[in-house]
């Protein structure tokens, strides 16, 4: 992929990733102030519900990686639960550590912590590894 192409596909990776942090957000904010569940449980609750809308995003249109015959969902999508388990765990105690330790908000913690884990995690490993191109078993190599 050329440079052109590589940054077309991070564009389209960080609009995928804040429409599904959007979503993610926004129910992390209603279980702590409506049903006051706690943050960090919070956090893990609206990380899955992001994630269903994010994996299929990125899988169709981010990463165009649906070909069938070279990318079975199968193994995407169990790559993907690692990548959002470690998320929700880096995301629920960064949270917590700059809420507890700096006194900074929750609702603000988790912005900065979701900037830090979106960009230093998340997207290097969807990229080089939940959603990677596998080369056409069809060529031979030589």
């Amino acid at each position: 992929m050329g440079k052109q192409g590589s940054v077309y596909v991070f564009a389209k990776a960080q609009f995928s990733a804040f429409a599904g942090g959007i979503i993610d957000y926004l129910v992390m904010l209603g279980c702590t102030e409506l049903l006051h569940i706690h943050y960090t449980i919070s956090i893990a609750i609206g990380g899955v519900v992001g994630a269903v809308f994010n994996f299929s995003v990125n899988r169709y249109w981010t990463f165009n990686a649906s070909q069938a015959s070279r990318n079975p969902v199968g193994g995407q999508l169990i790559r993907f639960i690692f990548v959002v388990a470690g998320s929700i765990c880096l995301k629920s105690s960064g949270t917590w550590l700059f809420t507890t330790f700096l006194h900074i908000d929750y609702k603000i913690s988790r912005i900065i912590v979701d900037i830090i884990v979106s960009l230093g995690f998340n997207y290097v490993l969807q990229t080089y590894w939940v959603f990677r191109k596998k080369p056409p078993t069809d060529i031979p190599v030589v």
